[in-house]
């Protein structure tokens, strides 16, 4: 008697559920694929229950055919390919013809479609893989299919889904990284009766971002854009000062699609380089454009992964990218944000001041007569006054209004005007941000040739607080510099420049320095020669379990030299396996954190004039090889601010939300 026999079409489609419908998400990300591949430009998506209770996909797509829908519910019915060669030039989202009959299977599917040729649709209602019905049915062209009581055939699938809240957070998770791929699309998904997701659908990728994850992230987000003969990438990046706990924040696209690629993700990791905190990772959105001859979709049974054929040259062009569209940007996090949140730092750049700050008071002529008013407000509508470096003070609207308001009284704090007289400020305004006594030698002046690609500031120093931070001062603010971090920076980039210049200067021990291993050790070591080689450092076998170091690059600190050894020789041991760049990035780190000044060391004054000019000299001044921020800025309006020099606006700042500028 025959043992193999066919399974019916059934459990086959229910076995083949269970590799592509793995929960409610896994559901809507199929049927929301298939309303994206049909040229849809609206879809609204409608849970209850988390998916258990009902999934609904509405769309303004093309429709399908009333004599092809009974079609569409057999396995591997599609419209996307049609032979073996379209397999590798896959430009639709689905092409198996696996969801529908999958999703069937093991659910209540009812399917209304209407073509714009076909003078009427169709109503077609399949449950647990049987027909229930199929009549005509009239509406507007698009799909609207409908999912209930899914897994009800299955009860163990059951079993094994989380809360609603987290299935829920699976379907939100799915949208989201749709909605940023497709962002011609409006996207609208509504999770029993509260909306989690709504896209204007204008092609801004920015805006969704905003609709994401908020404005505030999204204003933290920087273009990047390259290109190479293979790949074309564009998308946004986070600065380093916004980063997350994970890399589920992080999207990578490929040709619309999104996949989950560890070395992609890696590379833009490795394009930050040492901006980011050490287990911190970006925010951002990868768009990747490529011929489909270089991407094998067809390796995952839900196309969440993809093989790529040129995945080294993609790294590069990613991680070159992304260091240059850094290296253009000013990342002095902002003090006043980390003091007092992101939504008052943005209302004190926002928000009109409803008195001016007396400094604006201007020196005038004996000629000129007094006028002394009691209010400022004359009446008619005052164009505000944009100021947003110190050559904007020479501009003929600010001489206006200085003059203006030259001799009035100060306002009284209870409403009353003040009868003290005012001292008067003949300090000019383009002066006033810089001021300098008279008797001020040259050789109090910091002189700093920062570098201008960095676009590091010019800093004055000022002082230095508990032996652990440092004051300087810029025409734009007041700046508070972590003394370590900065040399921490400063030597970081002397060591990996002196590492990666392995030459023959070596300096000879009087005394070898002798180390002892296991024998499992001993093998993973010798297996690392090269890495140890590539920075200068030979480690001879001396018997079975040790090694002697007779010699040692120039570069090691007197009398630390053991401990630095162990230390390197330690990390290859840990890591298993590093690259010669990644072991001298590591050991210039290294190198960095136990050479720097550490906090409750006192400097001089001309030790830290040093610190901050070798640090304007450097490639990145604004972080620590650790990611850590090397300084942060009070801009001289923020400091107003909190000192009420200027005051907020009575009036509701959100109006202005919606204004051109």
């Amino acid at each position: 008697m025959s043992k193999i026999h066919e399974l019916s079409n059934l459990l086959a489609n229910q076995i083949a559920a269970g590799e592509v419908i793995e929960r409610p998400a896994s559901v809507v990300k199929e049927l929301v694929e298939n309303a994206i591949d049909s040229g849809a430009t609206q879809i609204d998506v409608v849970v209850e229950n988390a998916g258990e209770a009902l999934i609904r996909v509405v769309d303004n797509g093309t429709g399908i055919d009333p004599e092809d829908v009974p079609l569409a519910f057999t396995r591997h019915a599609t419209s996307k390919i049609t032979d073996r060669h379209d397999l590798f030039n896959v430009l639709s989202l689905g092409f198996r013809g696996e969801a529908l009959p999958s999703i069937a299977a093991i659910a209540d599917v009812t399917l209304n479609t209407t073509t714009i040729e076909a003078p009427a649709g169709v109503m077609y209602h399949i449950k647990g893989g049987n027909q229930v019905s199929s009549v005509p049915a009239n509406g507007r062209r698009g799909t609207v299919i409908s999912v209930r009581d899914l897994f009800y055939n299955t009860p163990a699938r059951l079993k094994y889904l989380k809360r609603p809240q987290t299935e829920l957070s699976h379907i939100a998770d799915i949208m989201n990284r749709l909605a940023l791929s497709y962002t011609n699309i409006a996207f609208t998904v509504i999770a029993d009766g509260r909306e989690l997701l709504k896209t204007a659908g204008n092609g801004n990728q920015q805006q969704v971002i905003a609709a994401i994850y908020g404005r505030e992230s999204a204003q933290k987000m920087l273009a990047i854009a390259g290109e190479d003969d293979d790949f074309n990438i564009t998308g946004y990046i986070s600065l380093p000062e916004l980063t997350r706990g994970s890399r589920e924040y992080l999207t990578i696209l490929i040709n619309g699609r999104f996949i989950k690629n560890f070395t992609i993700s890696n590379a833009v990791i490795r394009g930050y380089g040492s901006k980011l905190m050490v287990g911190r990772f970006p925010m951002g959105v990868i768009n990747i454009n490529t011929d489909p001859l270089l991407v094998d979709v067809n390796v995952h049974p839900q196309k969440s992964e993809v093989r790529l054929s040129k995945e080294v040259e993609l790294s590069e062009l990613i991680i070159d990218s992304i260091k240059s569209r850094l290296a253009e940007e000013n990342l002095i996090p902002d003090a006043y944000e980390n003091l007092y949140g992101p939504s008052r730092a943005i209302q004190s750049t926002t928000s009109k001041p409803t008195q001016q700050a007396p400094w604006l008071e201007k020196s005038v002529s004996k000629e000129q007569t007094v006028m002394p008013q009691n209010t400022i407000d004359s009446g008619q509508e005052i164009e505000p006054i944009s100021i947003s470096d110190r050559h904007d003070l020479l501009n003929d609207q600010v001489n206006d209004f200085a003059n203006r308001y030259a001799h009035e009284s100060a306002l009284s704090v209870f409403g009353q005007q003040s009868t003290m007289p005012q001292p008067k400020v003949s300090e000019d305004l383009v002066t006033y941000q810089v001021p300098r006594t008279k008797n001020q030698s040259q050789q109090e002046t910091l002189d700093i040739a920062p570098n201008t690609a960095s676009g590091f500031p010019a800093l004055d120093y000022i002082g230095q607080m508990h032996g652990t931070f440092l004051f300087a001062q810029s025409e734009t603010g007041l700046y508070l510099i972590d003394q370590h971090a900065a040399q921490e920076r400063i030597k970081y980039e002397y060591y990996r420049r002196v590492i990666g210049e392995v030459g023959t200067d070596k300096q000879r021990l009087l005394v070898p320095i002798t180390l002892t291993y296991s024998a499992a050790d001993m093998l993973k070591i010798a297996d690392h020669e090269q890495e140890l080689q590539a920075i200068g450092l030979e480690l001879e076998p001396f018997g079975p379990t040790s090694v002697i170091i007779r010699e040692h690059p120039t570069w090691f600190k007197a009398g630390q030299e053991k401990e630095t050894v162990l230390e390197m020789v330690d990390w290859l041991l840990r890591a298993g396996h590093l690259t010669v760049a990644e072991f001298r990035e590591r050991t210039a780190i290294m190198m960095s954190c136990k050479r720097s000044v550490r906090a409750n060391m006192h400097l001089s004054e001309e030790q830290a004039r040093t610190l901050l000019r070798s640090l304007a000299m450097t490639e990145n001044p604004y972080n620590c090889p650790h990611g850590r921020p090397v300084l942060t800025q009070f801009t001289l309006t923020e400091m107003e601010k909190m000192f009420k020099r200027i005051q907020d606006s009575h009036e509701n700042w959100e109006e202005y939300d919606n204004h051109p500028y």
